[in-house]
């Protein structure tokens, strides 16, 4: 039976969560230290992004008659991000050296990850600019700094999008921190129970 207008209204405890309520953090790599200062113009010129999504890839195996799907990898898409650049073209110039840290155009030889890698933070607020979910990108660093194009009819404001690589991402909200450590804590103490009864951790 479907619910009355009352139960739907009562649903909205809360406020939706809005777009526009953001912002990003991009720790500034320490092999790029000249370029400190940018670093927080960059968490104010930081116009879109997007909160990554996660797939985790499977393998179908069949079991009798019937074809079933295990996980087998988790697999993570690239992050977009588009930056307001200010005439001084600092947020370009940054990029750009950013790139030119990770493979020198002087003799194109790729760097260690760990000299150009950090970990980007997006944060989401609600309309009270309350902090309600976050996360991480680690080992991230930039793969394209894109094209700003150039036209004598248009008066606008450049808007330069770069795209971002990055190992994998993780939840830092409180919740989920509190979610990860009870799952720790119930696997411990599935790992003592196990090992109590000689099964050497194995509950097969």
């Amino acid at each position: 039976m479907a619910g009355s207008i009352t139960d739907f209204i009562s649903s909205f405890q809360n406020d939706l969560a809005r777009p526009n309520r953001f912002d990003v953090n991009i720790p500034i790599p320490l092999t790029l230290i000249q370029y400190r200062n940018i670093s927080q113009s960059l968490t104010f010129r930081c116009e879109s992004t997007n909160l990554p999504g996660r797939t985790i890839a499977t393998t179908d195996q069949k079991i009798y008659n019937i074809v079933e799907k295990f996980p087998n990898q988790t697999t993570y898409q690239d992050m977009d991000m588009t930056f307001l650049v200010g005439g001084d073209m600092a947020e370009k110039q940054f990029f750009d050296a950013w790139l030119e840290l990770i493979n020198p155009t002087t003799n194109f030889n790729f760097k260690y990850k760990g000299d150009y890698s950090t970990s980007i933070t997006i944060n989401q607020y609600d309309i009270n600019n309350n902090l309600t979910y976050t996360i991480e990108l680690i080992d991230a660093y930039p793969i394209a700094v894109n094209q700003l194009d150039l036209d004598w009819s248009n008066d606008g404001y450049h808007k330069l999008s770069v795209v971002f690589a990055y190992t994998y991402w993780k939840n830092n909200s409180l919740n989920n921190a509190l979610q990860n450590a009870l799952t720790a804590g119930i696997g411990g103490g599935i790992s003592q129970l196990t090992k109590g009864n000689g099964l050497g951790g194995n509950l097969i």
